[in-house]
């Protein structure tokens, strides 16, 4: 079940229940599409079974600030594809009470051959944003972005930075009640991710429910209420940030 107004606990911002994330590794490599066509004619064709989410479960509560730890290949930004609706699980259920903003992959959906201000008004339309309200904010949202003089530039000139600060800027332009935060200060500069962090600190005093996935743990510790670590897929600790924190350490 994937539901974006879930008959849940109306103190719960998120809950998932038992859910996994399967692929299917083949053993052989094909190069041909007859190699391909005979392996599976004379079903030859053998598997590994990865699990990038096994098993997790877990209730996030309404205003709650929450991390995400874990290595590289735990599953963090796997669980936050599925809860944006990116991928859908392989098996168990989740759902969402509130408008869910996703801040994974920033830039995706940009198109390369239009300027910053084109832009902005076509992914605004994608995130529900209308018109008028980009065109009154347009200068505040280049401004933030640090790209206010390259406004008309095409976005195929831009750095990967400045299109990930531009997707950034507009976003924050949602009224959204969940934000899903995927190493977001990974392209930001000195002056960019402070501006950012005040925007979060904003957030998480109007009430809006928080998952922030990161491995700065400094961050993490100084912003979150509870943290999730995930290892191998599996949820591991789900409590205290600092006692998690402690325990992904010691490991």
């Amino acid at each position: 079940m994937n539901e974006k107004r879930p008959n849940m606990n109306p103190e719960i911002a998120i809950r998932a229940e038992h859910v996994s994330k399967v692929y299917k590794i083949p053993h052989e490599r094909r190069v041909t599409l007859f190699e391909t066509l005979a392996g599976y004619v004379m079903r030859k064709v053998s598997y590994e079974t990865f699990f990038a989410l096994e098993d997790v479960s877990f209730s996030i509560a309404k205003g709650e600030a929450i991390g995400l730890i874990g290595k590289n290949g735990s599953g963090k930004t796997t669980l936050l594809k599925i809860l944006s609706g990116m991928i859908p699980p392989t098996s168990g259920s989740f759902a969402m009470r509130g408008k869910v903003a996703p801040f994974l992959s920033l830039g995706v959906g940009f198109h390369h051959e239009l300027t910053a201000e084109e832009n902005l008004y076509l992914y605004g339309a994608i995130l529900g944003i209308p018109r008028r309200d980009i065109t009154r904010r347009m200068s505040d949202i280049l401004r933030f972005a640090d790209v206010e003089r390259f406004r008309n530039m095409k976005l195929k000139n831009f750095s990967s930075g400045m299109v990930s600060r531009l997707a950034f800027a507009l976003m924050i332009e949602t009224d959204s009640d969940i934000l899903l935060l995927d190493e977001i200060f990974a392209v930001g500069d000195k002056d960019f991710i402070p501006q950012s962090f005040a925007v979060l600190e904003a957030y998480k005093k109007a009430g809006k429910t928080i998952v922030l996935a990161s491995h700065n743990l400094a961050l993490i510790e100084s912003y979150c209420h509870k943290t999730m670590l995930l290892s191998e897929g599996k949820l591991e600790a789900f409590g205290n940030t600092k006692d998690v924190i402690a325990r992904y350490v010691a490991h």
